[in-house]
């Protein structure tokens, strides 16, 4: 089977971690890549999940409030300015 070199672009610190990951497997950049594509190849798709990541619980919480803000806006504080909110906030600075 002959071999052909390809060109991809990758993140300079994600291409450094994997590279340090694979060579705690006894494998370089090259041959984890082959790895991957012949996998790939033999199973008709891509060989582990690809799904959106989940927020955790503080973003999650973070998201609702935001939602409530945005439906009853009436119940919270509304400032004109950046300097008006740090005024409150800050008080002593």
């Amino acid at each position: 089977m002959s071999k052909v070199t390809t060109s991809i672009s990758i993140d300079s610190d994600i291409k450094e971690k994997a590279q340090v990951l694979f060579a705690d497997f006894g494998l370089d950049l090259s041959t984890a890549v082959n790895i991957f594509l012949r996998q790939s190849v033999r199973d008709n798709c891509i060989p582990f999940v690809i799904q959106k990541e989940v927020p955790n619980a503080d973003t999650i919480a973070a998201m609702r409030e935001s939602e409530e803000i945005s439906k009853h806006p009436e119940q919270y504080k509304r400032y004109h300015s950046f300097s008006e909110l740090l005024e409150e906030v800050t008080p002593d600075a």
